[in-house]
């Protein structure tokens, strides 16, 4: 056995109780959703979000004594340092990260698209992934290894009429995880997972008054909810996975399914 394996098998449990995982934008949704799914496993776990309040209410919810949070946005180079600062400081390793904060401002045709709007949707959705992989990288997973995943989007595996910004930023993240992946090996593992409409406020636009007929085109007649991406993230993060590395895992209720002739 391996040096690597060794010391990722000296924890206990499916994902072992001394692993910490940094979740960006967990206060909610999504991303609540894996922070959730991974403290059920026995992961510690660092959430960030913009509204303090929200974080705050998030961590009691989770449990103080396994989940702390660190408010500010995604793109802040500055709040990026602060969380990995201080993940280290508080549990002394930073085994995963999930890249999860996003942004969504604009729909409309891509034809019409303010280029300003797109360099922020790329800014929050695909350089602070960057950043933050960089500085997990550095802090812990260069030598002692871990796993990363990266949230995108059926939006970015697809055309995406209305929401291009989002879908271009979304393929990028895509692009993202199979650089990452190919760089970090065989230290670190890097996936993503590309959701289609899961019920969220962030996604409350593309369902909302019409849920039934948004389900109706669903295989599995229905939309995600958030613990459905959550766990296929503890899934990809766990030593169970550990031959996984570069994919992207579409989690869509079999929507891609009706993409037939």
């Amino acid at each position: 056995m391996s040096a690597q394996n060794q010391e990722h098998t000296a924890d206990t449990g499916e994902h072992g109780s001394g692993r910490v995982a940094i979740v960006t934008g967990a206060s909610r949704g999504i991303g609540y959703g894996v922070a959730e799914a991974l403290v059920a496993r026995g992961v510690r776990v660092v959430i960030t979000g913009r509204g303090e309040e929200a974080l705050k209410e998030a961590v009691r919810r989770l449990g103080e004594d396994r989940a702390i949070g660190v408010p500010g946005k995604a793109a802040d180079e500055a709040h990026r340092a602060a969380v990995v600062e201080r993940t280290m400081e508080t549990f002394g390793r930073v085994d995963y990260l999930v890249n999860n904060a996003g942004t969504n401002p604009v729909f409309g045709p891509i034809t019409e698209l303010d280029l300003g709007v797109a360099r922020k949707v790329y800014e929050t959705n695909v350089l602070s992934a960057l950043g933050f992989a960089q500085s997990t990288w550095q802090a812990w997973q260069k030598e002692h290894g871990g796993a990363i995943v990266n949230i995108a989007s059926v939006a970015g595996v697809s055309a995406s009429p209305f929401i291009a910004a989002y879908g271009m930023s979304k393929a990028a993240m895509v692009n993202l995880t199979l650089q990452l992946a190919h760089e970090m090996a065989p230290k670190a593992r890097v996936n993503s997972i590309a959701p289609a409409i899961v019920k969220t406020k962030f996604a409350a636009a593309l369902y909302e008054d019409r849920e039934e007929e948004a389900a109706a085109r669903y295989p599995m007649a229905r939309l995600g909810i958030p613990a459905d991406i959550g766990g296929a993230v503890a899934f990809l993060l766990s030593d169970a996975a550990g031959w996984i590395t570069g994919q992207n895992l579409v989690v869509d209720g079999g929507l891609f399914l009706n993409a037939g002739v």
